[in-house]
């Protein structure tokens, strides 16, 4: 090549560089302003474009996901929690941060948790989540964690069975992964959503992650499974009661006296269980425990 040619290429290459931090400057300045609109097109289709941003990276790609990574962090930080809250650019973040970088598997991972959680807490896009989740499977093939959070995903949020214990399934085959995974996608193909598979899941969880806000997340779960566990053991026994007595109990105390229950049950909260006229059990409303939906059975298959 020319010294010419080799001139032009060195300039244009750092022309492209103040074009890229401009594109990363004005996506600050976005999550900054909170959850005003795009005004303009052509700077929306540049910030939310991996391949625009890839193609301006020139070659430190690792380093701009990693910005990326730590943008949709915080802009997900910022709004967590708050009635109202949209979340709008936090797939194009982690969109753009996961082509950049392929192997950022904290981005699959906490990223799929950002998605999938309910508002305000999250975006309420599991199948958003699942799409991250499967092209961090596609990218790092080796890695079971994300095999995990693909079962986790479909079994939870899509109540779709079959899915989530095929995906427990696959990754019980990758090297190196633990018995529990393939335990559980044959639990799960034979009891759907149970309670009991509801608390293994939560259970592992629990007791494999890291993150306290993830451990926390579990053990608000295995609290309320543990509730609503309780919840159907009381309700079974004011049946039985009306069956008895011909009409259902006033209090839990009168199911005490009729010797139903050696004792006042109390969430894990520690607050007793109440009792209405028709015989079901609820929370105190004073009470922090949160009861997860009921499970749902899995879908017949038509032949």
């Amino acid at each position: 090549m020319s010294a010419p040619s080799q001139s032009r290429t060195l300039w244009a290459a750092l022309a492209g560089i103040p074009l890229l931090f401009v594109a990363v400057a004005a996506l600050q300045a976005k999550i900054d302003a909170g959850t005003a609109a795009y005004t303009r097109d052509n700077e929306d289709v540049l910030l939310r474009s991996p391949s625009v941003v890839k193609n301006l990276s020139l070659g430190y790609d690792s380093l701009l996901a990693d910005i990326y990574w730590t943008r949709a962090v915080q802009y997900y930080g910022a709004r967590a929690g708050v009635n109202g809250s949209k979340f709008d650019m936090l797939w194009p973040l982690l969109d753009i941060a996961t082509t950049l970088d392929p192997k950022l598997v904290i981005a699959y991972r906490f990223g799929a948790i950002f998605l999938s959680e309910p508002t305000p807490a999250g975006a309420g896009r599991p199948d958003l989540a699942i799409e991250l989740v499967k092209r961090g499977i596609a990218q790092n093939p080796d890695n079971w964690y994300m095999s995990g959070d693909l079962g986790f995903l479909y079994y939870w949020w899509l109540k779709d069975y079959s899915a989530a214990s095929a995906a427990y399934l696959e990754g019980s085959k990758i090297p190196n992964a633990p018995s529990w995974l393939k335990m559980m996608a044959g639990r799960i193909a034979e009891k759907g959503g149970s309670l009991e598979t509801s608390r293994m899941i939560w259970s592992e969880i629990y007791d494999t992650t890291k993150d306290e806000n993830v451990r926390k997340r579990a053990m608000e779960n295995l609290r309320g499974l543990r509730a609503r566990e309780d919840e159907l053991v009381i309700d079974q026994l004011a049946q039985e009661f009306n069956r008895r007595y011909g009409h259902f109990p006033a209090s839990i105390t009168e199911m005490k006296s009729a010797g139903l229950l050696r004792g006042i049950p109390a969430d894990p909260a520690g607050y007793p269980y109440l009792l209405g006229p028709d015989g079901k059990s609820s929370l105190d409303p004073n009470s922090s425990v949160k009861i997860p939906p009921d499970p749902v059975s899995p879908p017949r298959e038509s032949k």
